[in-house]
């Protein structure tokens, strides 16, 4: 087995000339279907999509392997300041950690300090139930009495059929803040998204490995991609060059600067910082050929109506065509064209999406500050990229204009 001592001097060098280049002139995309566009139409067109769906902030990166196509911020970062957006300006990356995380668990596997398939609950000192509150974020002491929770695997939670909630406070009935933890289904059974079972993930992680979520990150991507901008906890150098969320029409919403690491969500960083990353994953990053095809091919079929709310226990076979279904960290769906592989990012004030297509070498990082942001994706990806079979509907991204057409 290669060690990353061995492959990461390799990679960084390699993505610092891939960035250097970024200079060179380009005047079309080709995009997974063969077609072109021209750098100016797209550059007009993703113009008169953000001020029609009054996204506040839009930043738009398209990649290769070996350079970047087209990479703009539009909008502003701060829009009651009147300041204008930049690549290099601080996101709340929301959910978008999360398969960073998932990257860095597939380097512990590789070094097999961890199994995918070995329980959890195995790695742990004491039974997973007697780890309380400030032991582990929320502890686990509600699971006492089921023993289902002896099964739940790092396959299971990376591929968000751990059978865990979202979140322990949002239940088939709403929110409830005094909610107790709860297993909702037999682990590895059903695809439900759960953010509870990647922090119990991180638990496990930071138990075998001696090692805080921040050090492995700094380990395993920051910096070996060069993401100098980003971090699990608020950093001093974020500070006077940071983007805010927005809400609806003109709110501003503050930004909470966390000191505490997340794997589910608390990443900061910049929409230059997390194209590399990206730009990594479509050069298989570190990992083995066969670690990182393991981590973007399915593991579980999707088969819900949406991915949240009322309808993420309602079955359906909308997507069954597109093959819709979840690896490790990733999402997955065919076209026509090939496999892409995508995540989502959702916070209030914050709505990101980022796909990459490793047969058609490409890949999109849309990044926004904008709780309208997600108005625009279906379209731009239609336009930029010429994937027309994202599944919007599963995933709640209604079109700005969907009524109109209706």
């Amino acid at each position: 087995m290669k060690s990353n001592l061995d492959k990461t001097p390799i990679l960084f060098l390699s993505l610092i000339l891939i960035f250097a280049s970024s200079s060179k002139a380009q005047s079309v995309i080709k995009k997974i279907d063969d077609t072109d566009i021209a750098i100016e139409a797209l550059d007009k067109k993703i113009q008169s999509l953000q001020k029609e769906a009054n996204v506040h902030g839009l930043t738009i990166s398209i990649i290769t392997r070996d350079e970047i196509l087209f990479q703009k911020a539009y909008g502003a970062r701060n829009i009651k300041e009147d300041i204008p957006l930049k690549i290099s300006d601080n996101f709340y990356g929301a959910s978008l950690s999360k398969p960073l995380f998932a990257y860095i668990v597939m380097n512990l596997a590789e070094e097999r300090i961890i199994d995918l398939d070995k329980p959890l609950v195995e790695y742990l000192d004491k039974p997973l139930s007697e780890y309380k509150f400030q032991e582990s974020y929320e502890g686990y002491q509600d699971l006492a009495n089921d023993s289902r929770r002896t099964l739940i695997t790092a396959r299971m939670c990376l591929s968000h059929s751990s059978g865990l909630p979202n979140w322990r406070y949002i239940g088939k009935y709403g929110i409830n803040m005094e909610k107790e933890l709860e297993i909702e289904f037999s682990p590895g059974s059903y695809y439900s998204y759960s953010g509870e079972g990647i922090q119990l993930l991180q638990f496990v992680i930071e138990q075998v490995s001696g090692k805080p979520l921040e050090e492995l990150a700094k380990k395993y991507v920051f910096e070996p991609f060069g993401m100098n901008m980003s971090s699990f906890v608020w950093q001093e150098k974020f500070e006077g060059n940071y983007a805010v969320g927005h809400f609806k029409k003109k709110k501003v919403l503050g930004r909470k600067k966390r000191n505490r690491e997340y794997a589910a969500g608390s990443m900061e960083t910049t929409p230059q910082d997390y194209a590399r990353f990206i730009q990594a994953m479509l050069n298989n990053g570190n990992l083995s050929k066969e670690s990182f095809e393991e981590m973007t091919s399915s593991q579980i079929e999707i088969t819900s109506t949406q991915q949240f709310g009322t309808n993420r226990f309602k079955n359906t076979e909308a997507n069954k065509d597109i093959e819709l279904s979840y690896g490790l960290g990733w999402g997955i769906y065919t076209t026509p064209y090939g496999k892409a592989v995508f995540k989502e990012g959702h916070i209030s004030g914050w709505e990101h999406y980022t796909a990459f297509y490793p047969e058609n070498n490409i890949a999109i990082i849309l990044m926004t500050n904008s709780s309208n942001g997600e108005s625009v994706f279906k379209e731009i990806l239609e336009i930029a990229i010429g994937d027309s079979w994202l599944p919007w509907y599963w995933q709640n991204y209604f079109p700005y204009n969907h009524e109109k057409s209706q």
